[in-house]
């Protein structure tokens, strides 16, 4: 990753040049404890640099995509396999939802896609509980989402279709918090990544360079991976 927090502070993000003051100077708990990274800033910056409205464009096209989206998952479910089977535990899930709306459907396309194509990071997706956040160990994360329960279930799943709030995590500090929802909160990790020109989580790669290149239409002139576009392709396929 390299670097996360003198861009981050270079960029404005108070939060990162806080934390690195800790060790050194407690004094002032309360200061210390202020954050600038706040949603608004990551989606102005994200605008400056690409002229893209993040949020607008990574719904729109998460939303396009979706019922194609959980087609192809389902498939593949179908089969057999550890990604099919990881697969299958995801929609299961999924499924126990009542009525799920828009953002329990985004949840689910997200989480997915990871899995779809091959990759697995359980340091990228954390869970903790609401009364335990400010205790949860986060020093082995370069870069993560942190989803925050209250009812005790941290540990019962991988996915939380209701969370209590969500989390960024920069190396191993909380950058953003008490973000509503996943979905909110992959979309302002992948713009403060962008924005700041970070690398992508290293497990991840294809998973981010796909939403980089067909959600956010974001091309940096190199052909897809076989894999990715095959995934592109089969989503403009009618069902």
């Amino acid at each position: 990753m390299g670097n996360y927090r003198a861009k981050l502070s270079r960029a404005g993000f108070q939060e990162v040049a806080v934390n690195s003051a800790r060790s050194r100077n407690n004094t002032d708990k309360q200061s210390l404890e202020r954050s600038d990274c706040s949603p608004f800033v990551v989606c102005v910056e994200f605008h400056r640099v690409t002229n893209i409205n993040l949020q607008n464009q990574f719904y729109a096209e998460l939303d396009r995509h979706t019922p194609r989206f959980m087609a192809l998952y389902r498939q593949k479910a179908a089969r057999t396999g550890k990604i099919s089977e990881a697969l299958r535990n995801i929609l299961n899930h999924y499924d126990l939802q009542e009525a799920p709306d828009v953002n329990v459907k985004r949840t689910a396309v997200l989480h997915a896609l990871t899995v779809y194509l091959r990759e697995e990071d359980p340091d990228f997706f954390k869970t903790c509980n609401a009364d335990t956040l400010d205790e949860t160990n986060l020093t082995d994360t370069p870069v993560g989402l942190l989803t925050v329960v209250a009812d005790g279930s941290a540990q019962t799943s991988t996915v939380h279709f209701s969370p209590s709030s969500m989390a960024v995590v920069v190396e191993g500090d909380l950058v953003m918090r008490d973000i509503p929802r996943f979905s909110d909160a992959y979309a302002l990790l992948f713009g403060l990544i962008y924005a700041l020109h970070l690398d992508y989580p290293r497990k991840l790669v294809h998973t981010f360079t796909f939403v980089q290149k067909v959600f956010m239409g974001l091309d940096d002139g190199k052909p897809l991976k076989p894999s990715l576009h095959a995934l592109k392709t089969d989503l403009l396929l009618k069902e």
